[in-house]
């Protein structure tokens, strides 16, 4: 949340902004393994994934497959490098 404290309106553009990135890593990793102690359906793990190892955390808890935002964000372009090495898993 951020706010002009001369107008009292929200600075991001809604009233409390959003989560995202590597801060939100540490929530959703145990949102997925939780859900994946509860249900039997595939899980997709997503924030906060900048790197093959976060990948890789995301498969370790429970995760079915892995939504890349933030690498794709940060580089602005395909995160193709992600995938070779993760082959091996």
């Amino acid at each position: 949340m951020a706010i002009d404290f001369r107008s009292g309106k929200s600075r991001l553009g809604n009233p409390t902004g959003g989560l995202s990135g590597p801060a939100i890593k540490p929530i959703t990793l145990k949102l997925v393994w939780e859900t994946k102690k509860a249900v039997k359906t595939p899980i997709i793990g997503l924030g906060g994934v900048e790197t093959v190892e976060d990948v890789l955390d995301y498969l370790a808890v429970g995760a079915s497959a892995v939504q890349v935002g933030t690498a794709a964000l940060l580089t602005r372009g395909p995160v193709s490098s992600l995938s070779p090495p993760l082959r091996p898993y």
